[in-house]
């Protein structure tokens, strides 16, 4: 079997997605789309992973972004398909899209104002995880890695599964195989230091000057838990896709 990750930016990688697939018998090939390497056909895999990036899908048909668009005609034809799929972050969001949901800017308040929703924090689960085999093992909130700026409209016929109070669509199923996260659970705490490295401005920008420091605790405070429920998580996903 072999699954295709589709990488946007060299610091967001699949990080612990990899040896999840590698558990359940995948080989995997990492298409690096931001250095020109060729969106894939649904032909060429078995499952798919999309990953995260600064860009969003306001961005397609800019010039600087050229994969965004053939990316979400490849998950237009999977979500017609049903073809196992997760999207993470900007890849929850353009499922989304593929599936004719709007994508907007994340916004609370009355008059509505901007949110970025960026750190260490829970998300809840609109239902039991025993009810749902992508959770199963794990409890009704779990700490995750919050790091956008955008949401989604829920896409027709799809399941909430996950939701936080800044940002209510944070986890869907679609049809049986089909996962986007808005939030992360793939990262090591390596990762999370590249992030605070490329990020330090839009960091600083969500929650002030101190940002990067009170990011960096956390981590430290909740990698360890956080590392060994998602393993259990990550298998749980995959499962889920090839079921």
């Amino acid at each position: 079997m072999r699954a295709i990750v589709l990488q946007h930016v060299p610091h967001e990688g699949p990080a612990r997605i990899l040896p999840a697939l590698s558990r359940a018998g995948f080989e995997v090939e990492r298409r690096e789309l931001f250095a020109g390497a060729r969106v894939p056909a649904l032909s060429d895999a078995d499952l798919l992973v999309v990953m995260g990036g600064p860009m969003g899908v306001g961005d397609v048909g800019d010039g600087r972004y050229p994969f965004l668009a053939r990316e979400i005609e490849l998950l237009g034809a999977a979500v017609a398909r049903d073809f196992p799929t997760l999207g993470v972050c900007l890849g929850a969001q353009l499922l989304a899209a593929a599936a004719g949901a709007r994508v907007y800017p994340n916004t609370t308040g009355e008059p509505p104002r901007p949110i970025r929703e960026v750190g260490w924090g829970a998300v809840h689960f609109v239902r039991p995880p025993a009810e749902e085999p992508a959770l199963a093992g794990l409890d009704m909130a779990e700490i995750v890695l919050h790091w956008h700026g955008d949401t989604y409209d829920l896409p027709r016929g799809a399941t909430l599964l996950a939701s936080t109070l800044a940002c209510e669509n944070q986890m869907y199923r679609l049809g049986r195989r089909q996962f986007g996260l808005q939030f992360h659970i793939e990262l090591h705490a390596s990762d999370v230091e590249a992030w605070l490295a490329a990020d330090a401005d839009y960091v600083r920008g969500a929650l002030g000057v101190d940002g990067i420091e009170r990011i960096r605790r956390d981590t430290g405070r909740f990698m360890p838990r956080f590392e060994e429920r998602t393993d259990r998580w990550l298998d749980a996903l995959v499962r889920a896709m090839t079921a």
